[in-house]
Parts: C-alpha cells; sequence; structure tokens
C-alpha cells in the first residue's frame, strides 16, 4: 500500500546537484515498459538510489501495478500538468521503497488541455525542478504515443529507454520515435540522449527471438541493453499484489535480469 510522503522528506540527506531522468518510450503497446519501470526502479532503489517515477499513461498501469488505485488517488500527475500542483503535493511512497506520482484517467484530457499552453512541451520539466535535491534518478513510464505527454518526457528527459519486444513486428515504430527524438534534440532538448533499446519479451529457446536480438542494434545503430529481459509468467503475477517483481520472485530469472540492467546504468547516474 502506497503512502503520502513529501519531496522534501529529510531522510535520507539530499545531494546537491539534480537527478538523472530517464523516460522509457515506445508508442508500441505490449512492450514491457511499466513493467520495466517499475522493477528498475526498484532495482535501483535496491542499490540505494533515492528513486522517483512518474506515470505518464493515462491508463494508469504503473501506479495500479504499484499498489496504488487510481480511482481513489485525490490529486495525480494530471494536477501537475494541468492545475499547477507542486510535485510535492502528489507524491506517495510505494512499498518497493520507491517514490511515485500516481497517474489517474483525468489525464485523458491532458493532451487537449495543454495544446494551447505556451511552452506545452515544458511544463513537466518545469515541475521536476522542485525535486532537484530531493531523488538520485526519476523515471518516466510514457503513455503509447507520441503526443503532447510523451514530448513532455523526452524534453524534461537526460536519457531515453526504448522498451522492445524481441519479435520482428515490433520494429514497427522504433523508426517513427526515434524521427521524434531527433527532432526533440534539435528544438527542445539538446541534451538528450538515446541510451539504448532494453530487449524485452526474451524467449532464449526461439530462433526468432534470438535472431531478432542480434539484429536490433545494428538496425538502429544504438547500444543494446544487456541482459535481455526474459520471458516470464512472473511478470504478469506481480501487479496483483502491487509490488515489483523484485518483491514478488526475488530470486527470478526476470528479477535478476533486471538488477543486471539496473548496475550497467548506475555509471550514468
Amino acid at each position: 500500500m502506497a503512502r503520502r510522503t513529501s519531496i522534501s522528506d529529510p531522510s535520507p540527506a539530499p545531494s546537491t546537484s539534480g537527478p538523472t531522468v530517464i523516460a522509457l518510450a515506445n508508442q508500441k503497446g505490449g512492450v514491457a515498459k511499466t513493467t520495466s519501470v517499475a522493477s528498475l526502479g526498484a532495482a535501483l532503489a535496491e542499490l540505494g538510489k533515492r528513486v522517483l517515477l512518474v506515470d505518464l499513461d493515462p491508463q494508469a498501469c504503473l501506479t495500479f501495478s504499484l499498489g496504488v488505485d487510481p480511482d481513489t488517488v485525490e490529486r495525480s500527475v494530471h494536477d501537475v500538468l494541468t492545475g499547477g500542483v507542486a510535485l510535492a503535493d502528489v507524491v506517495l511512497t510505494t512499498d518497493d521503497g520507491m517514490d511515485l506520482v500516481p497517474s489517474a484517467i483525468e489525464l485523458a484530457g491532458a493532451e487537449a488541455m495543454l495544446l494551447s499552453r505556451p511552452g506545452r512541451e515544458y511544463v513537466l520539466r518545469t515541475a521536476l525542478e522542485g525535486a532537484d535535491t530531493a531523488y538520485d534518478v526519476v523515471l518516466l513510464d510514457c503513455s503509447p504515443s507520441l503526443g503532447v505527454l510523451t514530448l513532455n518526457a523526452l524534453t524534461a528527459a537526460d536519457g531515453l529507454i526504448i522498451p522492445m519486444p524481441c519479435e520482428m513486428l515490433s520494429h514497427r515504430g522504433v523508426g517513427q520515435l526515434l524521427d521524434t527524438v531527433s527532432d526533440v534534440q534539435k528544438i527542445l532538448n539538446r541534451d538528450l540522449e538515446v541510451w539504448g533499446i532494453l530487449p524485452t519479451l526474451y524467449d532464449g529457446r526461439s530462433n526468432h527471438s534470438r535472431e531478432v536480438l542480434a539484429d536490433v542494434g545494428a538496425r538502429y545503430d544504438l547500444p543494446v541493453l544487456e541482459p535481455p529481459i526474459p520471458k516470464t509468467v512472473r511478470f504478469a503475477e506481480a501487479p496483483a499484489v502491487g509490488r515489483s517483481i523484485l518483491a514478488t520472485a526475488r530470486s527470478s530469472k526476470g528479477a535478476q535480469a533486471y538488477r543486471e540492467v539496473a548496475q550497467s546504468l548506475v555509471p550514468r547516474l
């Protein structure tokens, strides 16, 4: 069960530098994006990092997965983006040791509300400035689209990770996402870097999965984060109890894979 907390919580002592902001984005649904945000966040928290997760998907799957009922939250990221509510006023603390900015169905109307707002792509970036000394890393769970909410995430982020299942059809759309990233780098956020593709739903017994994994890095000229995240029913079981797989199946191959990926990210934080 999540509980409300404040970004200015004095324990542990805040650092003097701002957090590293990482967006996980792919406009295709069903790519294990939300699972990756929750699992990487939990793995980084295990490593002693102070982690904030931001749910930018109106479906609120991340919020639900971490034990929060989206229908009962008093305030959500929608209020931050459209109502000027401070980030500190919506943050919850989860049982996995991470803080969460929850989502709610109202976020579905945020795109239209932001369209007429000057500097609409910078709203999230401005809101996150209040978290400058409270966290080591902020993970952004993007909606499965390339709309205003995802543009906000890319404008706020230092790094982008692209979760992609090891299936040939999953290649579709990655090129379009990278075109959007290129535009963001030119116009909105020159510091944005693509940290790599995160292979998900990997079946090492399948020739097809192995072929896709071998091809993806060269196809897009991008780093491929290792190890690939295996396909396992354990990922489907974790949200039922409102925890990440690192809590529900600590010794599983999936949990261990996310720990290794998180460890590989630490030097960049």
